[in-house]
């Protein structure tokens, strides 16, 4: 995949998370694990940016690391969601396939640098 096809995925992601945490019910569980899925969310698509710009191999690498950290931590989040029945697991699917696929594809491209 390519570079900026790969930014807008994660920019969509983004976007899909906004969507989904201004809609969760008010209550202090669904604020807490939203503000923290909205965090680790929004930050996966600037952390992919930042190491677009890597200066090196080696930095490149380590920010992909954070993009692979963030997603993985918004997997989490989502999860927590669907097993404290804040929201259903079919409301997630689509966000956390997304998220999976991302997860994958920096764990290949991060291998795949690493191999060079």
């Amino acid at each position: 995949m390519n570079e900026e096809l790969f930014k807008a995925r994660t920019r969509k992601l983004a976007l899909d998370i906004i969507g989904l945490v201004e809609s969760l019910p008010r209550g202090r569980t669904a604020d807490v694990i939203g503000r923290q899925l909205l965090r680790s969310g929004t930050s996966i698509g600037a952390n992919y940016r930042a190491a677009c710009r890597g200066k090196s191999k080696a930095d490149v690498i380590s920010k992909l690391a954070i993009v692979e950290e963030e997603a993985d931590e918004t997997i989490y989040w989502m999860e927590l969601l669907i097993e404290s029945k804040i929201v259903e697991l079919s409301r997630l699917n689509v966000l956390m396939k997304e998220s999976n696929e991302i997860v994958a594809m920096v764990v290949a491209s991060i291998k795949t640098l690493r191999g060079r």
